[in-house]
């Protein structure tokens, strides 16, 4: 199984996501680390989750968090292959990781995005994940403009019917899809995630 372009799922919080997820051949399964937003996952839960899954790779979402306490935050979240923030000189200060690094930012800032981009990052490589995306098409010729550079990533707000047009009309490296909560322990309606990740489906 496979899937037509690239995805990542934000904010996982469930081993149920995370199974059906990982199942679906998705790229990267996003865990926040920022205490204070309700996605938050613990150190003990991450490990709990990612104990059960292979052949994904995982994504440590730390919007709003400085610096300082994300490095921190990675040696108590053994497996992060991947960091995402939502500032891009704190994104960039950890470039010495060496790891993979997602910039998240609105795409109605996409206009001064580029020439900030340019002057900060050099020869270093970034993903952009693309947020607010309702006008994505409106702004296909900026996100060509951006996809020349980076591999862009858009967040969200597909629908089964859709997500074939998106990928096949914008220049995009991928899509991201929203994690969900379950409604007890092991049952999750996964509703539209599920379709649009069926939808990416590359029949045998």
């Amino acid at each position: 199984m496979a899937l037509k372009t690239f995805v990542k799922i934000n904010h996982i919080n469930n081993l149920t996501d995370a199974r059906y997820c990982a199942g679906m051949t998705v790229n990267l399964l996003g865990f926040c680390l920022n205490s204070e937003d309700p996605n938050f996952v613990s150190p003990e839960e991450f490990q709990e989750i990612t104990g059960w899954l292979s052949g994904v790779e995982f994504v440590g979402e730390t919007a709003g968090i400085p610096e300082e306490e994300i490095r921190i935050l990675l040696d108590k979240y053994p497996g992060l292959s991947w960091v995402e923030h939502d500032r891009l000189d704190t994104l960039l200060s950890l470039n010495d990781l060496g790891l993979p690094l997602i910039y998240q930012c609105d795409l109605d800032e996409i206009n001064h995005l580029d020439l900030e981009l340019e002057e900060k990052l050099g020869q270093r490589s970034l993903y952009l994940h693309l947020t607010n995306i309702e006008s994505a098409f409106q702004k296909q010729k900026e996100i060509q403009v951006l996809s020349d550079k980076f591999p862009v990533i858009l967040a969200d707000g597909f629908h089964p019917n859709d997500v074939l047009e998106v990928i096949g009309t914008l220049p995009v490296y991928g899509i991201s899809l929203k994690g969900g909560t379950e409604i007890k322990a092991g049952l999750r309606d996964f509703d539209q995630m599920a379709d649009i990740l069926e939808a990416l489906e590359i029949e045998d």
